[in-house]
């Protein structure tokens, strides 16, 4: 009896202890800091696993040219893919998994729904030579990219890669990023018509930019959308293959 006595005091003196302010606030803030590293363990992890960078963009931007200067240094002929090409590549301590992706209208959806939910960025390739001939198509598929949920979700790295610079009559990417916002802009008014017609608007979230604005790469944070020019289809060895741009935005990515 005598001990029993004794411990039920000092259970009860515990029991008080734990309810004190300074003791609860240290245990609270214990918690926090173990959910803080668990987090942070998870986000590094999830990054760690989405190491692709998809090339994409219409048939013959240049992309299967590009992959191949890029991962092997080689001039190839190349013509329109069936099939996607992936390789690593090198960025330093970490390395990134390249992925072309064919841009025949049939073939890229399909490949890009399989491999969006590991890519870290998006390198879009467009044709500057033919592009002004070609803007709503690229305008359109752009906008199916930017307004993908998982793009947004993951906030993946976006570089619209001004490709073919080599060539007398190439536009600048400053030109093309102006005519492309000005399409983007004609293209969301219509696609957001689309939606009010069938009822969608309230439960559509395929809305870019910012409403009552005009539309501009600047407003689609947190996606960071970069512009760069190259060129990869010069074959004189005399002549630097310009992809510094985009090895540039690949090692920022890292």
């Amino acid at each position: 009896m005598t001990t029993t006595n004794i411990r039920s005091p000092l259970i009860l003196d515990q029991l008080i202890n734990l309810y004190d302010p300074k003791i609860m606030g240290i245990v609270i803030a214990i918690l926090v800091v173990l959910i803080t590293i668990g987090l942070f363990i998870v986000w590094r992890y999830k990054k760690t696993a989405r190491k692709g960078v998809l090339l994409m963009g219409l048939s013959d931007a240049g992309k299967t040219l590009i992959y191949s200067r890029l991962l092997h240094n080689k001039f190839v002929h190349t013509h329109t893919s069936v099939k996607e090409n992936s390789g690593e590549y090198d960025c330093g301590k970490v390395s990134l998994r390249i992925i072309d992706i064919p841009g025949h209208e049939r073939l890229r959806a399909k490949f890009f729904d399989e491999y969006k939910g590991t890519a870290r960025g998006i390198v879009y390739i467009i044709d500057s030579i033919t592009f002004q001939k070609d803007i709503r198509d690229v305008a359109e598929f752009l906008y199916t990219l930017l307004s993908d949920p998982v793009v947004a979700s993951n906030r993946l790295s976006f570089l619209i890669l001004c490709n073919k610079q080599d060539q007398t009559m190439a536009k600048g990417c400053t030109v093309i990023k102006s005519l492309l916002e000005k399409e983007m802009n004609v293209l969301r008014t219509t696609k957001s018509s689309q939606l009010e017609s069938t009822g969608e608007a309230a439960t559509n979230n395929t809305f870019l930019g910012k409403k009552e604005k005009d539309f501009e790469f600047v407003h689609l944070l947190p996606i960071k959308v970069d512009f760069a020019e190259s060129s990869a289809s010069n074959v004189d060895p005399e002549k630097p293959v310009e992809l510094e741009a985009l090895e540039k935005w690949l090692i920022h990515i890292a």
